[in-house]
């Protein structure tokens, strides 16, 4: 089975082949997700978001079976953000017609390039911290608890004394947690940012 760690270029040549299930669905965990979120920034319903990824992959994967794919004219994520890019402007240009306003291009209502890949790029990097902490939890050598500590003090952004008098600890101890899942943590997300090619 593909992990979330195959690289793009392998999980892309595994999709060539129709009948990969598993590829498919490597390939749909990897960026559904993020498509999802990326077309909710963009101001899209949550109904809407799930249509827009769902039909975003679909018709990469076509395009792509089909060999419209060109690596040297841009990247992956390019491409992918460029077809999001216009299912969103399709729901717009409904709605717009639904409601019989004309004015201009919904297009222009969309952010800039530069905005749509910085929004990429944070979505990403939430898929992967996400992905990231199900692997320290599931593999990595931390107790519940040593993870429970880094979560309060990272994620939910209490303070080191209120995570050391919650837990029992000193807060120097809550440090040397904060510390040491960090470093795997890091070590984790580089090769996941491998695979997503960040």
């Amino acid at each position: 089975m593909l992990s979330v760690l195959t690289t793009t270029t392998a999980l892309l040549d595994e999709l060539f082949d129709t009948a990969n299930d598993v590829a498919w669905q490597a390939f749909n965990a990897r960026y559904q997700p993020i498509l999802h979120a990326f077309a909710r920034r963009l101001g899209v319903s949550e109904a809407d978001a799930a249509d827009v990824a769902q039909e975003t992959l679909v018709r990469f994967v076509k395009d792509y079976r089909a060999g419209k794919y060109d690596r040297s004219k841009g990247r992956l994520r390019s491409w992918i953000i460029s077809i999001a890019k216009y299912r969103v402007a399709d729901l717009r240009h409904d709605t717009v017609r639904r409601r019989q306003v004309r004015g201009d291009s919904v297009l222009v209502d969309l952010p800039d390039e530069n905005h749509l890949n910085a929004i990429w790029e944070e979505e990403c990097l939430h898929a992967i911290v996400h992905h990231a902490m199900a692997e320290l939890r599931e593999r990595g050598t931390l107790d519940s608890n040593t993870i429970s500590v880094f979560e309060r003090t990272t994620f939910d952004e209490c303070t080191t004394a209120e995570v050391a008098a919650e837990f029992e600890m000193t807060p120097n101890a809550v440090y040397k947690v904060k510390r040491r899942c960090l470093a795997q943590l890091r070590l984790i997300m580089a090769r996941l940012k491998e695979a997503y090619e960040l």
